[in-house]
């Protein structure tokens, strides 16, 4: 069975994956690295989140500093969420994070909740040994604060902020329509600030240090693709693409899948870019949850999209009729492409599509399955040209299948002998319910 090595890269900073990035970090260890200690004023930590210039890493990179400070501004007494719900098929860094890491993601909630002044705190996550971890934490030491693991099923949109805030409310974990947004009325009616959990990691590096450490400079990233093993390793954001997929692979990748399923496909062109943010907007795409994808030898573009977009149409909320119509149109233009029956009308279609869609639901989600669309028709036209007459031997060998070969394996860390006695503690599972 394919397995994801983490790769720590030789003499750069790896502020996150730490250390021992293949061990569970118990609160022995964790208080030996400087953990929970630094008593950082709350104004002073949110200078230090701005000056660091530290963005969400869920995938929308909205500035951390902006979220905070909306919350803490709002309406009533604030609440707080690390959203570790990774409904991305490519990504594994959220659930790693929770299983080796979980202080870390505790040291940030509680930061962020003093910063905010919230009197209360969710942990958010669909990974059953995530769940484990993070009560075993909270067992290893009082938080100080009301704090509650909820449990959601896995799902592309259960991560979405609106759908988290429905989900510990109570009810389905699915997207609300905006406004108000969950920073105005949030868990409760409250201002909520739902954060992912990798941004909480970096939170609570950088009241550890003045941000010399790294911590904002860096980000956690899945590399995938082809026959090779998956790859979870952390790197600055000066790093090309072409260096990543060295790390990854050796031959040279036939296309390369950016930010999950929300960057697009992109042509070889792109190699020498850098991971920066300005940089990958200006080429049209963007890092999202940090999953890239190098399509390898036996990968076709055509029918890595179609999988792709019939994986998003099987994820669909069906709450806006324009994201069941459009997911589904677009799917099945798709598939008749990788199968070499899609006439001239058909690509017409798909450019119309690409074009009209973005923005009309109340997710993402069908803004990626568009960008998917257009970025193949605008990335590689003589490639899809080819494939109205005939499937190329790679789309004949592997067509659409919801996703499945697009989902990477997390790395299970081991467990200190510490930890596995707390672990077995903090065994009941329940949804909701660690106060």
């Amino acid at each position: 069975m394919t397995v994801t090595v983490i790769h720590t890269p030789s003499g750069g900073p790896a502020p996150v994956l730490g250390p021992s990035p293949d061990r569970v970090e118990d609160l022995a260890s964790y208080l030996a690295r400087g953990g929970y200690r630094t008593q950082v004023e709350p104004e002073e930590l949110l200078a230090r989140v701005e000056a660091a210039g530290l963005r969400g890493h869920g995938g929308a990179g909205f500035p951390t500093a902006v979220k905070l400070r909306a919350v803490r501004d709002g309406a009533g007494t604030p609440v707080v969420v690390a959203n570790g719900e990774e409904g991305e098929p490519g990504s594994v860094k959220d659930r790693w994070l929770l299983r080796a890491r979980p202080h870390l993601v505790l040291d940030g909630l509680l930061r962020a909740a003093r910063i905010t002044g919230a009197d209360r705190a969710y942990v958010y996550l669909s990974d059953h040994a995530a769940e484990r971890s993070v009560r075993a934490a909270l067992a290893e030491r009082e938080p100080g604060l009301a704090v509650e693991v909820v449990r959601t099923e896995p799902a592309y949109v259960a991560g979405e902020e609106s759908a988290v805030v429905r989900r510990i409310d109570g009810g389905p974990a699915l997207p609300t329509a905006k406004p108000p947004r969950v920073f105005e009325r949030g868990v409760g009616g409250a201002p909520t600030l739902v954060a992912n959990v990798e941004t909480l990691a970096r939170t609570a590096l950088l009241a550890a240090s003045t941000g010399r450490s790294g911590a904002a400079q860096t980000v956690l990233l899945t590399l995938s693709g082809g026959r090779g093993a998956p790859v979870l390793t952390e790197r600055r954001y000066d790093t090309t693409l072409r260096q990543l997929c060295a790390t990854h692979r050796r031959d040279e990748p036939s296309a390369v899948l950016m930010g999950g399923l929300f960057g697009g496909l992109l042509p070889l062109t792109v190699l020498d870019l850098p991971l920066e943010r300005s940089r990958l907007a200006e080429a049209g795409t963007g890092l999202g949850c940090g999953a890239i994808r190098f399509l390898g030898p036996d990968e076709c573009p055509v029918s890595v999209a179609a999988d792709a977009v019939d994986h998003l149409t099987a994820e669909s909320s069906r709450q806006c009729g324009v994201c069941v119509s459009g997911t589904r149109a677009l799917r099945d233009t798709l598939a008749a492409l990788a199968e070499g029956r899609c006439d001239a009308d058909g690509l017409a279609n798909l450019a119309r599509w690409a074009q009209g869609l973005p923005g009309r639901g109340a997710c993402a989600l069908l803004d990626a399955a568009a960008r998917l669309a257009s970025t193949l028709v605008s990335g590689f036209p003589e490639l899809v040209d080819d494939h109205r007459r005939a499937p190329c031997q790679a789309c004949a060998a592997t067509p659409p299948e919801a996703g499945r070969r697009l989902r990477v394996p997390v790395p299970m860390p081991v467990a200190t002998a510490a930890a596995s006695a707390v672990a077995n503690l903090a065994r009941p599972c329940a949804s909701a319910g660690v106060g």
